[in-house]
């Protein structure tokens, strides 16, 4: 290995150790802007902070996902463009949490084509009750009870 090629990979080297250096304490310094959320005292959850999306579509489609539901979803998130969350309201019935999330997959799949989704429906106390699996390729739902 000649010189060149060294100094190269120490290049390389350095640079990648001062990237990751400046990012972590970039990501820590916005970290610490974040305001806090409400401490567990207060009796009634405030959804609005909470975030919806890990992306600016999966924002805006869990943002449409609380607004369209008239009242039985209280919460949305989407994670990676295809997995989402769904926090129902007591309003929903337990029989119709399966066509709920069904009507979601259909939803999301529309937002979201060509990719395999996931989604999760949660009781209104925040537990897991329903899972629903869109295959792309078979255009099939699995349903798993939590």
């Amino acid at each position: 290995m000649n010189l060149f090629q060294k100094s190269r990979k120490f290049l390389a080297a350095l640079a990648l150790v001062l990237v990751l250096t400046i990012t972590t304490s970039c990501a820590s310094a916005t970290q610490a802007k974040q305001p806090t959320l409400p401490s567990a005292a207060n009796s009634q959850p405030s959804y609005q902070l909470l975030e919806r999306g890990s992306t600016v579509a999966g924002q805006d489609f869990g943002n449409w996902v609380v607004q369209t539901a008239k009242g039985l979803v209280n919460d949305a998130y989407v994670r990676d463009n295809n997995k989402l969350g769904v926090v129902i309201s007591p309003q929903v019935r337990p029989n119709e949490v399966k066509d709920l999330s069904k009507s979601l997959v259909q939803g999301f799949h529309k937002n979201f084509p060509n990719q395999d989704l996931t989604v999760l429906m949660y009781a209104p106390d925040k537990k897991l009750i329903l899972t629903a699996k869109y295959d792309v390729q078979s255009k099939q739902i699995q349903y798993q009870g939590a």
